[in-house]
């Protein structure tokens, strides 16, 4: 662990830890975590474990670990829908949901008669409808999917629609889309572009009906590239790096760093206030207690 867990850029982030609140392993023992998404009537945790196929879940009541799912479609990005139903992007070339008695429904698999790449994140707005991102890290070797090519031939972030199913493009200009999540208002959405030529937080206009206009970056990456990321019911990004997570103020500005002893893939607001974030590392699970709330998603 680093000799401090919180570095300071900017004092405007002081007021979101306390020092004595130092970040927790809650277990270890994976491949590759990814994906937490809590779940407050149960007041557990499901995060993917991807090279070893499976979904786990975290009791927070009693602490224990068990496997949720397995084989698992190498699931990657989750979250929880307005119904509290478990939505997963998988790299198995799907997103599904998996419904309150169990069943597994396919939501999508191909766009215009061609397989997904290796969907990775995936947010659930208000209207109900489902958007996540499709890079191809889980089609580039056999270790995080089943290795392939890709039938679309371009990595693009897609709309489900949360009446008709109908499924769109939404944004095509991220080299590697991958973490995503809406402003508070819906009227943003951020997207991390983990690809070679970016390595940035993009920010785009969201219309009315449904489209991604003015892509502007909202953030460059300090730390090799942005992973997934959730805000808090200030706005604020915080986000999962190669050195730590990092706290962006809704003005872009780099505001200050947890350190984390493990590269970071993606993290979640949890617990019955939204003031403690879950964090997975490569092969563990962490948290910390805050100061600050998460925002309410649903």
């Amino acid at each position: 662990m680093p000799a401090s867990t919180y570095e300071v850029f900017d004092e405007r982030f002081n007021a979101c830890f306390r020092k004595d609140a130092k970040v927790e392993m809650l277990w270890t023992g994976a491949r590759w975590c990814e994906g937490p998404a809590y779940f407050p009537a149960g007041r557990y945790l499901i995060w993917s474990d991807i090279p070893n196929d499976r979904l786990l879940r975290w009791d927070e009541c009693d602490g224990h670990v068990t496997v949720f799912r397995h084989p698992a479609n190498y699931a990657n990005g989750n979250t929880v829908d307005r119904d509290g139903r478990l939505v997963t992007a998988e790299h198995g070339r799907r997103v599904t949901r998996t419904e309150h008695d169990g069943r597994v429904t396919v939501l999508a698999e191909r766009f215009q008669g061609k397989r997904l790449n290796s969907p990775n994140d995936i947010v659930v707005k208000s209207d109900r409808s489902i958007w996540f991102t499709d890079p191809p890290y889980g089609i580039l070797s056999d270790y995080q999917g089943w290795k392939g090519e890709s039938e679309l031939g371009k990595n693009y972030v897609f709309r489900i629609d949360g009446q008709s199913g109908e499924m769109t493009v939404v944004n095509d200009d991220c080299d590697r889309p991958n973490g995503l999540a809406f402003s508070l208002d819906e009227k943003l959405l951020y997207i991390a572009d983990s690809g070679f030529s970016a390595r940035n937080i993009k920010v785009y206009d969201v219309t009315d009906d449904g489209k991604l206009k003015n892509g502007r970056v909202f953030a460059p990456c300090t730390a090799g590239r942005f992973d997934g990321f959730r805000l808090d019911d200030a706005g604020r990004l915080w986000s999962a790096t190669e050195d730590g997570v990092h706290c962006h103020d809704p003005d872009g500005t780099l505001v200050g760093k947890i350190n984390v002893p493990e590269v970071l893939s993606n993290l979640v607001f949890g617990g019955p206030k939204r003031n403690r974030l879950f964090i997975c590392g490569a092969t563990s699970l962490y948290c910390v207690w805050l100061t600050v709330n998460g925002a309410k998603i649903f």
